[in-house]
């Protein structure tokens, strides 16, 4: 009786070793796998202007000092918007008290409020800047990469690095002495889009000053990168 007992063990044991055997052929290893990596660059253009004016004053009276703001800020928006090719964006408007020396009471009140200007055509933009300086304060001009020139460089950019990757797989291929590969996976991923590029609100107020000219605004490039990460089987 023992006998049979073990025996019967045996032929459990040996059935479940069998019915495992699927399981690891459905998940076999691959040989000739290689990780490969290709990059490419593009020098772009930052071709968007972007004017931050704003208008600042304080009053005793809150009431008061936000009619200011707001009848400024008003004048300001009505000239901005006969310049067609200017976009226009109203920033943080902030209001704060003001305190005596010993900062227990309030003595007055002061307010900030922003505009913000943005366009692809400098000359436009400077010249509007410009007139603006006439009520409004300088806060910055930041240079940036336009939505559009940034999705028609990426594209480029992507077909490039498809293109690398592609001729790289094929020469670590034929280092190998393979046949041909194909690729297990790939993956992109791109940087050197920049944050706005700011000049100083004080140097461009004076070289917007009345008495000088618009100046030329020369915004610059960009560099781009984009890699392509992937994996590649080497076929024999």
């Amino acid at each position: 009786m023992s006998r049979f007992t073990r025996s019967a063990a045996v032929l459990t044991l040996s059935a479940s070793t069998l019915a495992s055997l699927p399981a690891l052929a459905g998940d076999e290893l691959h040989y000739n796998q290689i990780s490969l990596r290709a990059e490419v660059s593009q020098e772009v253009a930052r071709d968007k202007m972007i004017v931050t004016l704003y208008t600042e004053s304080q009053n005793t009276d809150p009431a008061k000092l936000a009619a200011e703001i707001t009848t400024t800020l008003n004048t300001a928006l009505g000239q901005a918007r006969e310049v067609k090719a200017v976009t226009l964006r109203q920033g943080s408007r902030n209001s704060y008290p003001i305190y005596d020396n010993k900062n227990q009471k309030i003595t007055g009140w002061r307010e900030r409020a922003e505009l913000r200007l943005e366009s692809a055509d400098f000359p436009a933009l400077s010249k509007l800047t410009g007139e603006l300086l006439n009520t409004l304060k300088m806060g910055s001009m930041d240079f940036a990469i336009a939505d559009t020139t940034r999705k028609t460089s990426e594209d480029a950019l992507l077909k490039e690095a498809v293109a690398a990757f592609k001729a790289r797989a094929q020469l670590a291929t034929d280092a190998l002495g393979g046949k041909g590969y194909k690729i297990v996976n790939l993956n992109f991923n791109t940087n050197g889009y920049p944050q706005p590029y700011a000049r100083g609100g004080m140097m461009m107020k004076a070289a917007m000053a009345d008495s000088a000219p618009t100046p030329e605004v020369e915004a610059g490039t960009s560099q781009v990168n984009m890699s392509a990460d992937g994996v590649i089987e080497v076929l024999q």
